[in-house]
């Protein structure tokens, strides 16, 4: 890479304990690796139930790790307690944009104390500065001034969106993460939302992981994207390049499910458990069209796609097959499970 990684995960993971069976783990994330540059925005796509929600948990640090490294700036934030992590420097830097923004607003705060209550407690700054601070981001997510002394209950849908966004910009973060960020809005509504977010990174220079399970709007503002399956990342690279030229079977019956992709890729069997899975095993053996013996002995890596038109994002895969002809699709409907929810 040609400049240093503002975040840099290093085989994270994380295994949650399975009741009533001692010694059985749920692999929710299983040694992730990726990284995401200053000012770049990061898509991460992918099934409910992939572990998409477990990964942007740890990488907020609401929650800690089994393993591997979450290297910011360069320190290891993984080292530091999810518990304590809240009263280091480094939460100011970190900030989040949560799914539904009802939920994520206290109903007792008005628009303007949900604002700045970030800025006083992680920040410290005083009353003066955080009415000047909150008035200005309010007016740099477009949220008129006179709503800012109203409740959760008397904003509309956008607006919540528009106070959730202003809170996490509140601090100056260096880092925004957008978990689902327009999937409790109105149709109406997600496309302006979209494009407040991505004025917004442009224009402050941020760098951001965009958590959706709409695989056009990843493509349309994202730089990379990474495609995660049970746990794991099995393909990352260029947007346009991922979207355009899907490498690994399970990418290929994602964007087959794009409206305008041609025939949809049928996937059949069964998905394979996250409790204690054989390591030596393709996790997506059981519902792949073009798996081999091979699959079922050696697990993949993330393997070099050819020679990237862009030195700085190389183009992975772990496949065995990766890049081999696409398989023929079979039938018209899909097997693939709706994204849109909740994953581990």
């Amino acid at each position: 890479m040609a400049e240093r990684p503002l975040l840099e995960v290093d085989r994270l993971s994380r295994r949650f304990a399975v009741a009533g069976r001692r010694g059985s783990f749920l692999h929710a994330v299983d040694e992730v690796s990726l990284h995401i540059a200053p000012g770049e925005a990061l898509g991460l796509v992918g099934e409910s139930g992939c572990g998409k929600s477990t990964l942007v948990r740890l990488l907020a640090r609401l929650l800690d790790a089994s393993e591997g490294r979450i290297v910011f700036e360069g320190e290891d934030l993984a080292a530091i307690p999810a518990r304590r992590f809240a009263r280091t420097p480094q939460r100011a830097a970190i900030q989040m944009v949560f799914q539904d923004p009802t939920d994520s607003l206290n109903p007792r705060y008005t628009a303007r104390d949900t604002i700045g209550e970030p800025c006083r407690l992680l920040a410290g700054m005083d009353v003066r500065t955080i009415a000047k601070r909150v008035e200005e981001v309010a007016a740099q997510v477009g949220l008129p001034l006179e709503l800012l002394d109203r409740f959760p209950h008397q904003l509309s849908g956008g607006q919540k969106a528009r106070v959730g966004i202003a809170r996490a910009l509140a601090v100056r973060p260096r880092l925004l993460i957008l978990d689902e960020p327009t999937a409790a809005l109105d149709v109406s509504v997600q496309a302006v939302v979209l494009q407040l977010l991505d004025r917004l990174r442009r224009e402050l220079g941020l760098a951001t992981l965009f958590v959706s399970h709409d695989l056009n709007v990843v493509r349309l503002l994202t730089d990379r994207v990474a495609v995660m399956y049970l746990g794991q990342i099995v393909e990352t690279g260029p947007s346009e390049q991922v979207f355009r030229e899907p490498a690994h079977p399970y990418t290929r019956a994602l964007v087959s499910a794009i409206p305008g992709q041609g025939p949809r890729i049928q996937l059949s069997g069964e998905i394979q458990s996250p409790i204690d899975p054989p390591p030596q095993v393709c996790r997506f053996a059981s519902r792949c069209p073009i798996a081999t013996d091979r699959c079922s002995r050696e697990a993949p890596k993330l393997r070099a796609m050819g020679t990237p038109a862009t030195p700085s994002k190389p183009h992975f895969a772990a496949c065995h097959l990766a890049g081999s002809p696409q398989p023929r699709p079979i039938g018209t409907g899909t097997g693939l499970a709706s994204s849109s929810g909740q994953g581990h």
